[in-house]
């Protein structure tokens, strides 16, 4: 839901500056909470996490209700400041889900029905503002759409409480999530900085994931809100997020893009596109490419066989650095520490870019910056994918993280493995 409201441009409103001041607090703060929100859901567990996630997005959508009513942005920007906390909860706790329930060879499996649902929420999410404007040419969306995704969200956080914690799962081996028993808030603070110790390689993946939520200002309002009207915006998001469905299933695609300045489109005499407008159609088909090179660029590397393999693909962006990070531990409480790291500095990007946008940066001056920070963070963090990936992770490396033992995670495989010993 928060990515159909954020994909309409500025928050569904017509003046993008307080949705982008709202999201660079969101960002702000988000960078800060979710780098060392994996201590806190390997504390708080699975269910809390979600639950209070969730609950931020409700209260950040129902300030854009109330903008609409009396255009008080400091609401919205307190919303964007609650959800950086929020967000930085549940990100972290569907991450770990994620990368440490599925068995190590399935985890690319487990990222691409993610991704899939996860879009599918955008694309349901756009069909409500689409149905509520079909009719509508105006700047902005109406009461009913930020009504009908405060239900949705709402509901999403109630059904976070239908899940389980990861101590009591158990997958179709046999084999037990690793786990850190009985946690403390001491014991995983230390845990934090024990996995930048002994990991601190990774260091060499942030910049991709500073990259990796750079480029959707450029497409969410230099795009999407600049060149169209609310009904035609909600279209191109519509398909914008199915696109980013089946473009993690098929790669392609060609777009033309005519040239346009900030000042043209900010200028009051700056006519924006509908489906009724002749030459919409490029246009249209440029945003749902972008949504569809995402998608490739998240998904492919989760189809290839080998770790290395991943590299020579070098469009695999979002999925790919899950799956890279899925691949480097099997314990839940290390990568819920990674799933920190990458949301935090993932959304210190995101504020940075959203600030820069409020400026008033020239539209190519954007678009620049996203290929020049996807091709050098790529370079910087080639000799973790090249060297420290593997095919697979001894479960005794995996467990010097916790306080379990061998019997105690096991399944049928490690049985057979014992046996043929």
């Amino acid at each position: 839901m928060f990515n159909a409201v954020n994909g309409l441009g500025g928050g569904g409103q017509f003046d993008p500056v307080v949705a982008n001041n709202s999201n660079v607090a969101l960002y702000s703060i988000f960078s800060v909470v979710g780098f060392f929100a994996g201590t806190i859901v390997n504390r708080l567990g699975i269910k809390w996490s979600l639950s209070f996630g969730g609950f931020g997005y409700f209260i950040y959508i129902a300030s854009y209700l109330s903008y609409n009513h009396n255009t008080n942005a400091g609401f919205v920007i307190f919303a964007g400041a609650l959800l950086g906390v929020c967000a930085g909860l549940l990100c972290v706790a569907q991450g770990a889900i994620m990368m440490s329930f599925p068995p190590e060879g399935s985890k690319g499996k487990y990222i691409s029905w993610f991704w899939t649902i996860f879009n599918l929420g955008g694309v349901i999410g756009s069909l409500v503002p689409l149905g509520q404007n079909i009719n509508s040419s105006a700047g902005s969306v109406n009461d009913g759409t930020y009504i009908g995704f405060m239900i949705l969200t709402f509901i999403g956080a109630a059904l976070a409480w239908c899940l389980v914690d990861a101590r009591p799962i158990q997958r179709a081996d046999g084999s037990h999530v690793i786990i850190m028993n009985y946690p403390t808030w001491q014991s995983e603070i230390i845990g934090l900085w024990e996995v930048l110790i002994s990991d601190s390689y990774i260091v060499l993946l942030f910049p991709l994931f500073f990259a990796s939520n750079w480029f959707y200002t450029y497409q969410f309002n230099n795009v999407n809100l600049a060149r169209f009207n609310i009904r035609m915006r909600a279209l191109n998001n519509t398909l914008y997020w199915i696109s980013q469905i089946f473009g993690a299933y098929i790669f392609g695609g060609y777009v033309f893009q005519k040239d346009y300045t900030r000042a043209e489109t900010t200028d009051t005499n700056y006519v924006k596109m509908d489906w009724t407008t002749g030459g919409y159609v490029g246009p249209m088909f440029l945003y749902m490419f972008y949504g569809f090179f995402d998608a490739q660029i998240r998904r492919c590397g989760t189809l290839l066989a080998k770790p290395r393999d991943a590299y020579v693909v070098t469009a695999a962006w979002q999925t790919s650095v899950y799956w890279y990070i899925g691949t480097l531990s099997n314990n839940s409480r290390k990568l819920a520490n990674f799933a920190g790291f990458y949301k935090g500095i993932q959304s210190a990007g995101a504020a940075i870019i959203y600030r820069i946008d409020a400026l008033g940066a020239p539209y190519m001056n954007e678009f620049a910056s996203c290929w020049t920070l996807l091709a050098g963070s790529l370079l910087i963090a080639a000799p973790v994918i090249v060297l420290r990936i593997k095919d697979t992770v001894p479960l005794e490396e995996d467990l010097k993280f916790s306080e379990e033992t061998i019997e105690d995670v096991k399944g049928l495989r490690m049985d057979t493995e014992l046996v043929r010993e």
